[in-house]
């Protein structure tokens, strides 16, 4: 990457940064393009210049910070932890990702931004299902995971874990959930029978 790449890569980054705090504090209505530039100390023929219109540049945003948590994903999943603590480590850093985006953009809903649904289903059925796919691949083949099942049902039963997860999660301390975690993982693998021994 050559100098002028560089600085425009790093340009990018912070219209990024910062479009995120102020679409996430105050939605994506009440924001403008003027404002987003100022805070990222770009001019607004730059924002214009890279994304085309503010609505692109909402789409790119979350596109991108969901392209960073995965990272961290991956990161986790390429550690040298055991399974059952990556996949507690990924569980956790979903959770909170989720209250992210449903505390920080409830003030922007999905509606407002023509193209965002089919840019996160394509992002879901493509990204993620790549990911997820490793995953299940890992746990299977370190003997987490039942060969039997099929990847289908392995990410409705996780699914369905996260949910809860967050949900309580929301209704509780953070810490004591934090504190009971290894139960909870626990019981993702082993379930209420708990025998690690089959």
């Amino acid at each position: 990457m050559n100098g002028f790449e560089r600085r425009k890569q790093n340009k990018i980054e912070q219209i990024y940064s910062s479009s995120f705090e102020l679409f996430s504090k105050y939605g994506f209505q009440k924001i403008s393009v003027n404002e987003i530039a100022q805070n990222a100390m770009v001019s607004p023929a730059t924002i214009y210049n890279y994304f085309g219109t503010k609505e692109q540049l909402y789409i790119d945003m979350l596109m991108n910070w969901m392209d960073k948590q995965l990272e961290q994903y991956e990161k986790i999943l390429d550690s040298t932890c055991s399974f059952p603590e990556k996949t507690q480590e990924i569980m956790l850093l979903e959770v909170k990702n989720l209250q992210i985006l449903s505390n920080n953009f409830q003030k922007s809903p999905f509606s407002e931004v023509s193209g965002l649904m089919q840019r996160l289903d394509s992002y879901t059925k493509q990204k993620v299902m790549q990911f997820f796919m490793k995953f299940v691949a890992i746990g299977k083949q370190e003997g987490y995971i039942h060969r039997d099942q099929t990847e289908e049902i392995i990410m409705l039963y996780f699914t369905m874990f996260k949910n809860e997860l967050g949900r309580y999660w929301e209704a509780s301390n953070q810490e004591r959930v934090t504190r009971i975690i290894d139960q909870l993982i626990e019981l993702f693998f082993y379930g209420l029978v708990g025998d690690k021994q089959k």
